[in-house]
């Protein structure tokens, strides 16, 4: 009795949202490990599937949760400056490919949206999804702003953005190593193209000057989709 008493108590804490991600976090990253950091094994995969299980065993709602996890989540700020130290380092690389940079930003911000909304339209999906999936190649953040904005459902807009940055991290180095590609700028800026912050949390266990230029091409690409997808919806649809 005490102990369900306990639990309870637990359960209707700020902090049990705090653990119940620490935990998760922890475990993915022994699991991880234990897999050599197969892909498969992505953190913020295994990590969210975690916490999905334990808020369904423990009868948990999200609202609760989060009560405790937004603390966690007031630490994706400094997180993201932070990744400002190691593109610092990386500044004469920067320099001497700035410009075929600038194109592969311009151009890869623009193929994200135009592939999203012709994918969309080809599977006859509702025109407010069809939204909301445009920005599904930037942080969740400013992809549910977006989205908001034109008229899609932020909610699903995170959704679509989660499952794009998953399906990047897990994607990104096998394929790189299938087309024979070994320049860590290249599999960076790429990668934080299209996959956002959960690619560029994975390119920075392998390299980083990989992690730089990816967070590089996240906060460029954020701004840049920001600004086209209100235009490509005027335009387009």
């Amino acid at each position: 009795m005490m102990a369900a008493t306990t639990l309870a108590k637990i359960a209707s804490s700020p902090m049990a949202g705090i653990f119940i991600t620490l935990l998760a976090y922890k475990l993915a990253i022994l699991l991880n490990k234990r897999c050599h950091g197969h892909p498969l094994t992505n953190t913020v995969l295994v990590g969210s599937l975690i916490v999905i299980t334990l808020l369904l065993l423990s009868g948990i709602s999200y609202e609760r949760y989060m009560e405790g996890g937004r603390f966690i989540l007031l630490l994706l700020g400094p997180a993201t400056v932070a990744l400002a130290v190691p593109l610092y380092h990386n500044l004469p690389k920067l320099r001497r490919a700035a410009g075929p940079l600038a194109i592969a930003l311009c151009l890869g911000a623009l193929a994200g949206i135009l592939t999203a909304l012709y994918l969309g339209q080809g599977l006859d999906l509702p025109h407010n999804v069809v939204l909301s999936l445009l920005p599904r190649s930037v942080t969740t953040p400013i992809a549910m702003g977006v989205s908001e904005a034109i008229g899609g459902i932020p909610a699903l807009s995170a959704t679509f953005v989660i499952v794009s940055g998953i399906l990047g991290a897990v994607l990104v180095k096998p394929l790189f190593t299938w087309l024979g590609w070994r320049d860590d700028m290249v599999l960076g800026f790429a990668t934080g193209l299209a996959a956002h912050g959960i690619g560029t949390a994975r390119v920075f266990q392998l390299s980083e000057t990989a992690g730089a230029f990816a967070g590089l091409a996240m906060g460029l690409n954020g701004l840049l989709t920001a600004v086209l997808v209100p235009l490509v919806v005027s335009w387009l649809m």
